[in-house]
């Protein structure tokens, strides 16, 4: 999984520095401060257990997983 920006032009998805290969099945989340999700129960429950772990403030910090990750490339 990776994390790409983009821009929309034309209404296509311009990605900013980086390049996916065709057929990639991608999700995309607009900035859009009144937009609202809604997910399934399922995904709800997995999302606020993710939140409160992040509130506990387990795991690694974004420096460590960027370490951890240079070493796929």
């Amino acid at each position: 999984m990776q994390v790409v920006t983009g821009t929309v032009v034309g209404g296509k998805v311009i990605l900013e520095g980086a390049s996916l290969p065709e057929g990639t099945v991608v999700t995309v989340f607009a900035k859009d401060s009144e937009a609202k999700v809604r997910l399934p129960p399922p995904l709800q429950a997995e999302l606020e257990e993710a939140l409160e772990e992040a509130d506990r403030e387990e795991g690694i910090s974004g420096d460590e997983l960027l370490e951890k990750l240079r070493k796929y490339d």
